[in-house]
């Protein structure tokens, strides 16, 4: 099983998501980083070969999740690793829209 140098590899990770739905919204300057979308989607999909600093955090809340390839990856290792990304994207959109559909209980209604 040969492995993709981690240039490759993100490259190869961005044409996957982009057949599996997403598109390229914004990249950083260097190029190392990808920010990928669905259509209609405001959250982000993040993949790069470093982790966000805090401050990125703090900046850039659209982020949903982020996938990391910092190492030569195997095609199916970067499969698996688009997987639980996706898997990880999906759960974050439904968590933030619950927080923002929640409504507040009646006065009347039992404590949550």
């Amino acid at each position: 099983m040969s492995t993709l140098p981690p240039s490759a590899a993100l490259a190869l990770a961005a044409r996957l998501l982009e057949a599996e739905g997403f598109a390229i919204v914004a990249r950083n300057e260097r190029g190392d980083s990808f920010y990928l979308a669905r259509q209609g989607e405001r959250a982000t999909l993040r993949l790069s070969n470093h982790a966000r600093r805090p401050r990125q955090r703090r900046t850039h809340p659209e982020v949903a999740t982020s996938l990391v390839i910092r190492e030569a990856r195997s095609a199916a290792q970067i499969e698996s690793l688009i997987a639980a990304a996706k898997r990880n994207y999906v759960l974050a959109i439904a968590a933030r829209h619950a927080v923002l559909t929640d409504e507040v209980p009646a006065e009347d209604s039992p404590a949550r």
